[in-house]
């Protein structure tokens, strides 16, 4: 078998295994870490009635991951099984839950959403980008 045909034959034999080798979407930081910005955004406009998530740009933003990790080696049902994973949501609800908590918020009161809110938004931060006091 001459050299070319060997390599074309090692060529194809390893996509496979190169194919699998893609980390976990949630180990993708500039994926992983931008849901996670979209997410406490959303909790805050769903908590406090004075600031209202700017949805248009989070699912502007969404189409935006999609089309990277798409680049990325991602299949759509790959991406797909990741955002709709109960693991996933689990994951993210603590780490949420754990950045609100450090932040002072609680769900027993509702302005400790907003005063977050506003603070994120001021500081035009990751998360303050997705949100828009009313």
């Amino acid at each position: 078998m001459s050299f070319a045909k060997m390599f074309g034959l090692a060529a194809l034999t390893a996509f496979p295994a190169m194919a699998e080798a893609k980390p976990p979407l949630r180990d993708v930081k500039e994926i992983d870490n931008e849901l996670y910005y979209i997410a406490i955004a959303n909790e805050i406009s769903e908590y406090c009635p004075s600031i209202s998530g700017r949805r248009l740009k989070a699912i502007s933003v969404m189409w935006g991951l999609r089309s990277k990790a798409n680049k990325l080696g991602y299949s759509d049902a790959e991406i797909r099984s990741y955002v709709e994973s109960d693991a996933e949501k689990d994951r993210m609800r603590a780490k949420g839950g754990a950045y609100l908590t450090q932040n002072g918020v609680t769900y027993d009161d509702p302005n400790t959403f907003c005063s977050l809110g506003q603070k994120e938004i001021q500081r035009n931060s990751a998360i303050g980008v997705y949100l828009r006091a009313n």
